[in-house]
Formats: structure tokens, sequence, C-alpha cells
């Protein structure tokens, strides 16, 4: 039965592209949800502590970036109210604020990422009803084993096989943000390695505040950090091969790159620096000396990529951010040079931006790959997992809408008075896509088609197929048509 259910839907799939039909799954706003009813008292020991623990203590905790610990019931207690408001914005478009910051929209596209951190809406009503209903302890005896967090100077992914570090940059503690590039750094890396993933560490010199030295830093006060990204280069020591890596956020952001597609890291490797950097803005904090550390963990010797890893961009500089509107609307577009699996989603844009969708444009219809809030304050990337990253037919259109809202209503703005133009610092705009995937030959797009139509049929998933025009028979859908 199942076999004819899936022959069924291909078919008509195959009949409405053999008639030029045009589908049609617009990015619509996230629409406003009713609240799930928990129907149960609900206690910090039964129901908040683990909730707590899986989506919230990774960075709510001593040493990390956020600005209060969330590790006891004395700790959270006096946050009850605002852990329900903040919660609550997963359902507002847009989402900024919300937490966990995790901001692909629930209602439209995808929703299969790897590393979802976002609460569920049992796990949403379940914190509002705590804080609605007095924030009760409960029974001790309810309460999870605490959670043991690795040593935060320890490097997250495991001891890297090779570390290389930027020069020393120099940070006042007032001071316009700065974007360009350090001095090249250099290896003795003995023979060309292929890395399966990068991970960064920032070092500074001024030490994480305690109640003794009053600095601020760790305590909501001050920054821990002052690198906001880096883009990463590597060549060889003669100049070629000069590539980019992949972008990075500040601290404690990896790459991990597909099993089959580790990046090449060449013998005596040279790498190129290209960061943005913050000052913390606080008058009167002392001036930092900072690098950021690369670890790179390889593959075992012979390994060899199955598939190539590439660039899916596009962007503008032709921004004009007007202050009395809040819908400015841009559009980018992209063409796939060949067949593709896409890897990733990140939405790219500055304080102005709010938020960006994907659309994929076949011959004859069009279909929204994902959908996202943007808050400048969380650049997120969002990794698709392998059974819904969306297999894209040489031709296609990979079309990106993005809203900027340039109003006094965005609290992001540092001044919303004036026309915001194109520029690499974060009071002015930008808008990109930094996505990747892996280029597929014919051979190899064939058998991902196979593979998600096998996992489609296990998983009884063929009423919300999305991003594999080709399990409908439709891989040739995207194919330009001839002008004369």
């Amino acid at each position: 039965m199942r076999s004819q259910l899936r022959s069924c839907r291909q078919n008509i799939g195959r009949v409405l592209l053999g008639l030029g039909a045009v589908w049609l799954v617009v990015a619509v706003p996230a629409a406003a949800q009713t609240p799930t009813t928990v129907d149960h008292p609900v206690t910090y020991a039964k129901d908040v502590a683990p909730i707590l623990q899986e989506h919230c203590q990774q960075c709510h905790r001593p040493g990390t970036i956020a600005p209060m610990s969330l590790l006891t019931y004395e700790q959270v207690r006096p946050y009850a109210r605002a852990i329900k408001q903040r919660t609550q914005l997963a359902y507002v478009l847009g989402q900024r604020g919300a937490m966990p910051p995790w901001f692909i929209e629930r209602n439209v596209g995808i929703q299969l990422f790897k590393d979802d951190i976002r609460l569920n809406d049992e796990q949403i009503a379940i914190l509002a009803k705590w804080a609605d209903t007095g924030a009760q302890l409960g029974n001790p005896a309810d309460m999870p084993p605490q959670r043991v967090w690795a040593d935060d100077t320890a490097w997250q992914l495991g001891q890297p096989d090779l570390v290389v570090t930027s020069p020393t940059v120099v940070v006042k503690a007032t001071a316009p943000e700065w974007w360009g590039t350090l001095d090249d750094t250099k290896t003795d890396l003995a023979e060309d390695r292929y890395a399966m993933s990068i991970e960064n560490k920032e070092t500074s010199d001024l030490a994480r505040g305690t109640a003794e030295n009053k600095t601020g830093v760790g305590q909501g006060k001050l920054s821990n950090y002052v690198f906001h990204h880096n883009f990463l280069s590597v060549q060889r020591p003669n100049g070629e091969d000069r590539y980019q890596l992949g972008i990075t956020s500040g601290n404690r952001s990896a790459l991990v790159f597909q099993t089959d597609a580790a990046k090449l890291i060449p013998a005596k490797a040279v790498f190129g620096w290209d960061v943005h950097v913050h000052a913390p803005g606080v008058e009167g904090a002392p001036d930092r000396h900072s690098s950021l550390s690369a670890g790179f963990k390889f593959q075992p010797k012979g390994y060899k990529p199955k598939y190539r890893e590439v660039r899916v961009g596009s962007g503008t500089n032709d921004i004009q951010v007007r202050p009395d509107s809040d819908t400015n609307r841009y559009d980018l577009y992209f063409i796939a040079p060949e067949h593709m699996k896409m890897v990733n989603y990140t939405p790219h844009m500055h304080a102005a931006g709010i938020r960006m969708c994907m659309e994929a444009i076949y011959q004859n219809y069009t279909e929204t790959l994902a959908c996202a809030g943007v808050d400048h304050n969380w650049m997120r990337n969002y990794q698709y997992d392998d059974n819904s990253a969306p297999l894209i037919p040489k031709g296609a259109i990979l079309h990106t809408i993005a809203w900027l809202d340039g109003t006094a209503k965005n609290a992001n703005l540092a001044d919303p008075r004036n026309m915001t133009l194109y520029g690499r610092r974060s009071v002015s705009n930008m808008l990109s896509t930094v996505d990747r995937a892996l280029g597929l030959s014919e051979e190899q797009y064939q058998q991902e088609i196979a593979k998600r139509k096998e996992y489609l049929d296990r998983t009884d998933g063929w009423n919300n197929v999305i991003g594999c025009p080709g399990c409908f028979g439709a891989q040739d859908a995207a194919a330009p048509v001839a002008v004369d």
C-alpha cells in the first residue's frame, strides 16, 4: 500500500509538471499559535530543570557567554517571568530576543536540522505555567542529576591535531568595531591532510570577572569575547591553491564538514585571517590583548573525499534601508551551476535585518526551503539533517528574500533616524547568504534521490517532501528553456 501511495504521488507530480502547472509554496509570515495546554501541576524539580539542562545550561553557566547562571533553583527562580517571556517569543514574527536563540520558523519549510536546540510547544507551555503558578521548587527527590559540563578552557570537539593562532589584536575599551585582515600564520605541517572540523577558541589577557577582581567579565557587565567572526583561508607556502575554509563566529564556534567532503590542509599550510572585532563598549574597562586560535581535527591518513564542497552564496551592496519602513525588502538569486546537496542555511544581515527566506525555483514550480528570523545578536548556522537536505538540480534558482526594519521599533539599531546603506560595520547593512553544498555528478545526484526515496518510504514521509523535485521524477525540471 505504501509503495502504491508513493507511486500515486509521483504520478501526480509528473502530470502537474507535464502540464506546466505552477506549484507555489509561499514564504508566509510565522503565524500566531494557540498555546499548548498543560493539565498537570508544574514544578522546577520535575518539569523545569530537565528542560534547562537540555536547552539552556550550555550557555547559562559560569564562564560562558550568558549573563546569568541557570544551574540551580535558587539561580533560576528570580528569572521565572523573564524565562516565560523570552521563550514565548518563539511565536512572534522574527523571534528577536527569543530563547533559546534558534529562529527557524515552525510553520513553513524544512524542519529537520542538526543540533536543533529550540523548545517544543509543550516545553514552552511548561515554562509558562511554572512562572504563572508561583515557580515552585517541588519535591527535591524529583530533581535530575546535575549535568556535568566539560572544562570551558578545553576544546569541545576534542584535542585538535593542529592548532593555528592569529596575531594578537589590541582592543580598546571603547572604539569603533574593526573588520580587516591580520598577518598570515605559517605552519610546519609535514604533509597534506584533510580536516573534518575547525573549532575556534579566543584567548585574552583579561581575566574573567570574580568577586575579587571586579572586571565584570562573564557577569553580564562586560563581554567575554571581542571577535565577532572570522573568514579563515588557507594556501600553500608558494601562494597556490588558496581558498576559504569557511566563516566561523567568535569563541566556541565550529565548522564540522561532511564526512565525505573534508577540506584539504596542505603541507606547510599558510593561514589567512579576515576578522571582525568589537570593543566591549564600556567606559573605564581595561584594554584587551586577544587572539583567535583555530583547532583542526584531521581525517585518517590516506583519506580521500568523495564530494566537493561548494559555496552557495549571493549578496548585494545595493542596500538602502529607510527609517520610515519596517518592511524594506530585497531579493537575491543564485543559479545552481551543477546538481547540489545543500549542507546548511545561514541567513546573514546586520542590525536592521529581521527575516530571511530561501525559495527554490524549478522550471515550473516554486517551494520554500526555509525561513528564519534574524537577530544580529545571534548569527546562527542551521545545518540540515542528512535526510532533509535539499537536493537541488542543475539550473534551479535559489531565491533569497530578506526583510529589514529601519524604524525605531527595531531595538538592535544604534540610530534609527537616518537611512542606512551597505557597509561592513554593524551600524551599516549587509545582505548575503553564506551557505555550503556538496557538488554532485549525475550519478551521485541519482544516488542521493534513491536514498531520499528509501527514507520517505521508511518513515511514511511522502506527505511533506520539500527540496527534492527528483523524488517525483522531476529531476530535469530545472533545465533552462531554449529561447529563439
